[in-house]
């Protein structure tokens, strides 16, 4: 069967299956709905049951199956999440593994063959540093709206450091915005720490409030968030998004549950069998439903929860699932 053949018969199945799913629940968002307008998108999930994360705007960020992406290839990988249910990739490098070079105008076709958008990729602040050119060239042939990081704006604790971090990222941003892209920022615990400088100033208020808010943008991953709070009290992670939607058009969906053991006060686990707050954080969230959710979870290869067996697309379908389910 040729590609194009494959691409019509997977899309078609796809369609017809959400279009079954949308009339049951009310016209819920359809696959499409990451090109819909935001207007559309928050009408479309508010719409559909309560939907708090549409269909059309689930994705996952591929660390999370990075063994699955070395050992099976973008082809196969892409194959499965799709019959998931999942729509849009977060890349993290565009390798895969043992499974051979591939090229992004390669991928990007995976892409189409699949029902699949590239939403964001974490690409290495160095290569933001050296050859930033090339990167927004790869974020365009794969067709992704943003292009961001996960490393902390600065190693430099200071609040001289993390301005200066502010102003490099400021002109990124302007770059970005050139080449028709947002580009973001991921974060961990360690932003939400505070100045080594000065002990009463966070370090991720000095970032966002000396960046651009039109030319840099963030992606909070919610379970470090939490982290960040556990470790540095004194702030709650709702009240950046709710404050400053707009800044946030990606989300990190990754569950923890709660452990006294564990420094971080939370391990992290798939998605729904956690505590963290989902159906409350996202409730709080302004124009819910114009942002895309992406589940990450960084162990997926190697844990599980029982009596399930250790296999991250395992947990990645469950979580999918649980994602899909929750209502507001």
């Amino acid at each position: 069967m040729s590609s194009k053949s494959q691409m019509t018969r997977r899309s078609l199945i796809k369609a017809l299956a959400t279009s079954t799913v949308a009339v049951g629940l009310g016209a819920a968002a359809a696959p499409g709905a990451a090109a819909a307008t935001p207007t559309a998108a928050a009408s479309a999930a508010t719409a559909g049951n309560g939907r708090l994360v549409p269909p059309g705007k689930i994705g996952i960020q591929l660390y999370s199956i990075r063994d699955k992406v070395s050992s099976l290839g973008f082809r196969t990988v892409f194959e499965q999440l799709a019959d998931i249910g999942y729509t849009e990739i977060e890349f993290a490098g565009y390798t895969q593994g043992q499974v051979g070079a591939i090229t992004p105008e390669e991928i990007r076709r995976l892409l189409d063959d699949n029902g699949l958008r590239a939403v964001g990729s974490h690409v290495g602040i160095g290569a933001l540093r050296t050859d930033l050119a090339r990167q927004l060239e790869i974020a365009n042939i794969l067709g992704m709206p943003h292009v961001g990081t996960a490393n902390a704006p600065s190693n430099v604790a200071t609040v001289a450091g993390y301005r200066a971090a502010a102003d490099e990222f400021n002109a990124w941003g302007a770059q970005a915005n050139a080449a028709g892209l947002k580009l973001y920022q991921h974060n961990h615990a360690g932003e939400f720490a505070f100045a080594s400088d000065q002990p009463d100033v966070r370090l991720y208020d000095v970032f966002f409030d000396h960046t651009d808010p039109d030319a840099v943008f963030l992606e909070m991953d919610v379970y470090w968030a939490f982290v960040g709070q556990h470790l540095y009290p004194g702030f709650e992670p709702i009240d950046y998004v709710r404050g400053h939607a707009h800044r946030y058009p990606l989300l990190h969906l990754k569950d923890g549950a709660r452990n006294e053991a564990n420094p971080n006060g939370f391990d992290i686990i798939e998605f729904d069998a956690g505590d963290l707050p989902y159906r409350e954080f996202l409730r709080a969230t302004k124009a819910r439903g114009t942002r895309w959710g992406i589940w990450e979870q960084d162990n997926a290869p190697t844990t599980a929860v029982p009596p399930n067996p250790v296999d991250s697309l395992g947990n990645a379908r469950r979580s999918y699932t649980s994602i899909l389910g929750l209502r507001g």
